[in-house]
């Protein structure tokens, strides 16, 4: 029994992870077809960055109504809803003629879809594991970031054979193919533990009804730590959304080619699986509170050190380091979500925290595009960049550890919270 348990949960790890290596690979080749929008129609900096922002905003306000799905039916058929809808935006991309067509075709559509691979992966891990859950964690996005090292190459090499809409015709049909294959073996709640022992075996498996302890939305939102997590969310999104939509951009400003730029953002991708499994280790180590706080001095540092790159070349030994921390704020916020206020309402409270960050990842393209249209340079946008992001260090130095309800008869019942 313990080992079919056990088989299950690395199923349930391996397919967390390649949905995360096709949803944000194809998400981070949006600063390729960024250049190629830009040659093609000649459309200003602020107009292609808007489109990344109603994607983001649209991800941030449909993933909430995931997260309530996925807490009452689970994931695998949302999953495939999802993909479809993903794929079909895609599809439509081939035909954009007018700026309103590529915010309703990948800014709506292709960001619908794109709504379910956090909510759904990162609430599934967080309701299979217990001790190990930041581990986990850090081990399903570092799919995320095995898709951003090798699919910004991919695309390169396609779009030098082929033109943009091709390539967007073979992001439609090889990601629908994928994700309708991997969803249905997504699987929200473990079996139940044969004895109580289990749960505290590697690998950390959960039973059912741990995975439903721990406070409702309700009683979440009126605690401080809940606000500043939203909060948090908002300054670290406005911070990493901005560079990776405009990396490619800066690196072709500072004389990069088109396939070299592109290195870059790999370079960015290779290095966030580290950031996401070093970091998810030392989340269960430390705690979340302590690993997002290295997370955002490395942060602060790194956008503080951009500012003074001048030769396109030290890209390369900033996309490391700027990597590492990407993947480990990725890493960390769910389970951490889940290390304070449990997993009774992960799906929905996670949900809530991602909308306030993809706020934040929306305002800041449009933003650094507009500011870059009016000055011809990013410069300002960094140093707000590194103001934000050290405001969030300061920030994430007030969350308090929240002692857990005694009793289920604390908990107020799920048909209470809306």
């Amino acid at each position: 029994m313990l080992s079919t348990r056990r088989s299950q949960s690395y199923v349930i790890v391996g397919t967390c992870f390649s949905i995360q290596v096709v949803y944000v690979g194809i998400l981070f080749t949006f600063g390729l077809l960024f250049l190629e929008f830009e040659q093609a129609f000649g459309w200003n900096r602020t107009t292609i960055s808007g489109a990344f922002s109603v994607f983001l905003l649209t991800t941030g306000f449909v993933g909430v109504v995931i997260g309530k799905l996925n807490d009452r039916f689970g994931p695998s058929r949302i999953m495939i809803a999802g993909a479809v809808i993903h794929g079909i935006g895609y599809a439509l991309m081939y035909m954009i003629q007018a700026p309103w067509q590529l915010y309703l075709f990948y800014g709506v559509l292709a960001a619908v879809g794109f709504s379910t691979h956090d909510v759904l992966t990162l609430s599934t891990v967080a309701r299979w594991f217990t001790t190990q859950r930041n581990l986990m964690s850090g081990i399903v996005k570092a799919g995320a970031g095995v898709g951003q090292f090798i699919t910004p190459v991919l695309l390169a090499s396609v779009l030098a054979v082929y033109d943009w809409r091709t390539a967007c015709l073979f992001i439609s049909i090889a990601s629908t193919i994928a994700l309708v294959f991997l969803a249905p073996l997504l699987r929200r709640d473990p079996p139940p533990a044969p004895n109580p022992t289990l749960s505290n075996k590697p690998p950390a498996i959960s039973g059912t009804a741990a995975s439903e302890t721990g406070m409702t939305l309700r009683a979440a939102v009126t605690t401080p730590n809940f606000w500043i997590f939203c909060a948090g969310q908002f300054l670290v999104f406005f911070c990493l959304m901005a560079i990776m939509v405009h990396i490619v951009p800066h690196a072709r400003d500072l004389g990069f080619a088109h396939g070299r730029a592109a290195q870059v953002l790999a370079a960015i991708g290779g290095a966030s699986i580290v950031g996401r499994i070093v970091m998810g280790g030392l989340g269960d180590r430390m705690g979340g509170k302590r690993a997002l706080t290295i997370s955002y001095l490395l942060l602060t540092g790194n956008l503080i050190w951009i500012l003074f790159i001048e030769n396109p070349w030290i890209l390369f030994l900033f996309a490391p380091i700027y990597g590492f921390t990407h993947g480990a704020f990725f890493t960390l916020i769910s389970p951490t979500v889940a290390e304070f206020f449990g997993t009774r309402s992960h799906g929905v409270i996670f949900a809530i925290v991602l909308l306030h960050g993809t706020i934040g990842g929306a305002m800041s393209p449009i933003i650094a595009g507009f500011v870059f249209d009016a000055t011809g340079t990013y410069q300002p946008v960094f140093i707000t960049l590194s103001v934000l992001a050290f405001t969030g260090l300061i920030l994430v130095n007030f969350v308090q550890k929240i002692p857990a309800p005694s009793t289920e008869s604390k908990l107020l019942p799920c048909s209470q919270e809306h």
